[in-house]
């Protein structure tokens, strides 16, 4: 296993930063330096988006038959990395990240040539239908229903907690098409059209008052058979395909490494270093070096034709609880700086409905003005993607025989 990078990948990594160097403009590095959501909006998404797929990098891990990149899993690994470090605004995930490698997996010559450059342009802004009021970590218990009728599925039910699904034109979604089975059985992974008669999208605001995610409701809505990815009945193989690169597809430790850079400058130009604070920061740092170097061997595998199979939720696991620490060091670092509610001064990835717009200058230091709103964001990161909980349940059962 080799864990070092090539004279010819360190010469990949220059070009990359060359490319952030001229076309990552100051506002979009401001953007995401003020982002306290996993999420950018959607105009500074499609923005950056639209910059990536001119120079041909804004879907690296397609074929490049349908506009990917030809690039090793190193490559692939260096241009997220560094992505991370030159504060690029990361891309809506549910286009290019999920439903595109579901489509190219497993849908239809027909679906890949309709959607696939609808993923690219833009045309086409998606959300994920999974979780249900009763049925979230465990999706499998999902009832959302999809009838057929003709060349159609009657599809009634309800989505829970779906980010940006006001925004979107199209949802790719799990319906259950068989009650006689296991519950894994007789899940259908489907298409929907947001914008089809019977579809009702109402807002979920948060006590921040941000409106990210929404409840979905679906009342005889008619979907077409052609809009299964996969077959009938088998959605839930698509679906765990998906669920692997959401849990385990990031570079977690880089992008934490640099969160723990950001927090010792602030802290030493402040003069709050403490040996208290340095020995939290110097803790972490550890811990994320260690999943980096677990990333790195998965690239590894990653390289010769490997999956991240149970590895994925393993980082999920450790990188979203260790992402909470660093915002907790963040509130102990901001102190008292982080009551005022200041939603006008960051980038939240969704508008703030419960807050008039103010000429109110920022409270404190620039450094910690998304220290609070970034660590309740944060909560959820050991939730979505399946819960942590059922995550060591997978590795208990899967790894240890449990």
């Amino acid at each position: 296993m080799r864990l070092s990078f090539t004279s010819e990948e360190e010469a990949f990594r220059i070009e990359v930063q060359d490319f952030l160097s001229d076309k990552l403009t100051p506002e979009l590095r401001q953007y995401t330096s003020r982002m306290t959501s996993v999420y950018s909006d959607k105009e500074t998404a499609l923005a950056w988006q639209a910059i990536l797929v001119q120079q041909g990098w804004a879907a690296p891990s397609w074929p490049v038959e349908y506009g990917g990149c030809d690039w090793t899993v190193a490559q692939r690994y260096i241009f997220d990395v560094e992505m991370a470090k030159a504060g690029a605004p990361p891309l809506s995930p549910m286009g290019i990240g999920m439903c595109g490698p579901a489509l190219i997996g497993h849908g239809s010559a027909e679906q890949k040539a309709h959607y696939l450059p609808r993923i690219l342009s833009g045309e086409d802004y998606w959300c994920q239908g999974y979780s249900e009021p009763h049925a979230g970590s465990d999706l499998a218990q999902l009832s959302m229903s999809a009838v057929p009728d003709g060349d159609d599925f009657i599809c009634n039910g309800s989505k829970i907690w779906t980010t940006h699904a006001h925004e979107s034109n199209m949802m790719f979604c799990l319906v259950r098409t068989d009650s006689s089975g296991k519950p894994q059985t007789g899940i259908t992974f489907l298409l929907i059209d947001m914008t089809s008669p019977g579809v009702r999208v109402d807002p979920i605001i948060m006590l921040s008052g941000e409106h990210i995610q929404n409840a979905v409701f679906f009342d005889d809505v008619r979907v077409p058979k052609a809009n299964v990815v996969g077959e009938v009945d088998k959605g839930w193989t698509v679906a765990k395909y998906l669920l692997e690169f959401e849990r385990g597809g990031s570079s977690y430790g880089p992008r934490l490494l640099q969160r723990i850079a950001g927090l010792r400058k602030a802290a030493r130009e402040l003069g709050a270093l403490s040996p208290e604070l340095d020995q939290s920061l110097t803790a972490a740092e550890v811990d994320a070096t260690t999943l980096e170097a677990a990333e790195l061997m998965m690239m590894s595998e990653l390289s010769g034709g490997g999956s991240p199979g149970l590895k994925a939720s393993m980082m999920k696991i450790r990188g979203t609880e260790l992402s909470q620490r660093l915002t907790e060091i963040g509130l102990d670092l901001a102190g008292r700086y982080v009551q005022p509610f200041q939603p006008e001064h960051t980038k939240t990835g969704g508008p703030v409905v419960t807050r008039h717009p103010t000429n109110q200058g920022l409270i404190g230091p620039d450094a910690f003005v998304t220290m609070a709103p970034k660590s309740l964001n944060d909560r959820a990161g050991s939730i979505y993607a399946g819960s942590n909980e059922i995550q060591r349940n997978i590795l208990a059962k899967a790894q240890l025989g449990l």
